[in-house]
């Protein structure tokens, strides 16, 4: 969506104080643990952009909250698996070989949106060390939310989504039906099966090639269980800025849906 198109189709731009104002509206508590999805252009043309949303955000939960999102880098992986776009198998080697580590200061993110990227270099904002699946958080959840990310089942038990969990979390969609949580439902429903993956890391201060097993993780079963959620009563549903926001609590969510492919459902 183009700078043009999201001006024409806002009537009033958005501010760090209307966008409060919305996310209160809602239902985010002060002092929630909450992990934001978002999508910039969906909120209409916002004065200050990505800045003015983590803001609100910020503003929202207050110094006793804590705000994540995913930081995920999905360039850092296993080339051969590729899909969107495939490479060459003659690029393979060179990726594997050339690709920088992960650093969880300089790596961006990829295909996370404007407000994530803008997140992750919050000051104070810390990144969890996976090389595809991180994540950012700040405040006083932080440390506990990121310390420990292995590198095998990346958003399984060992991953920040699990300790999300741990601390019954909140979800927020900001203008996107993006839901990283899911993932962690994926791991504990038994649904898929494994594939093999890579990523360049450091290692003793020396950058290596780590190979891995992960999840074979397929989004496109996420719509169907969704949907049942929210027709079940437990998602929030209201306007932030000129888009469509959703609320609902991590915990209920993945119970819902490890429930829901473990009856079969699809």
């Amino acid at each position: 969506m183009t700078e043009h198109s999201t001006i024409e189709r806002t009537e009033q731009p958005g501010t760090r104080a209307s966008l409060s104002a919305d996310l209160t509206r809602l239902g985010l508590p002060r002092g929630a643990t909450v992990l934001v999805h978002s999508s910039l252009s969906a909120l209409g043309w916002v004065a200050g952009g990505p800045v003015a949303v983590v803001q609100a955000l910020l503003d929202v939960i207050g110094p006793d909250g804590t705000l994540v999102m995913p930081s995920f880098s999905g360039d850092l992986s296993e080339p051969s698996i590729w899909q969107h776009p495939p490479v060459p198998e003659h690029w393979w080697p060179v990726i594997r070989a050339q690709t920088p580590a992960f650093d969880p200061l300089t790596t961006p993110t990829r295909m996370m949106g404007h407000v994530a990227e803008t997140f992750r270099t919050w000051p104070g904002t810390r990144r969890s060390a996976h090389p595809q699946s991180s994540v950012a958080a700040l405040g006083p959840q932080a440390e506990f939310i990121t310390a420990q990310h292995p590198l095998a089942d990346s958003m399984g038990e060992g991953s920040p989504f699990a300790r999300l969990y741990d601390l019954n979390a909140w979800v927020l969609l900001l203008g996107t039906e993006r839901n990283s949580s899911l993932h962690l439902a994926e791991h504990r429903s038994g649904l898929r099966g494994q594939v093999r993956q890579g990523a360049p890391v450091m290692v003793n201060g020396e950058r290596i090639w780590a190979e891995f097993g992960d999840l074979e993780y397929d989004d496109d079963s996420f719509p169907a269980v969704k949907a049942a959620f929210e027709a079940s009563g437990a998602v929030r549903v209201g306007q932030v800025g000129a888009g469509t926001a959703r609320l609902m609590h991590q915990r209920e969510l993945v119970d819902f849906a490890v429930a829901y492919w473990e009856a079969g459902a699809s």
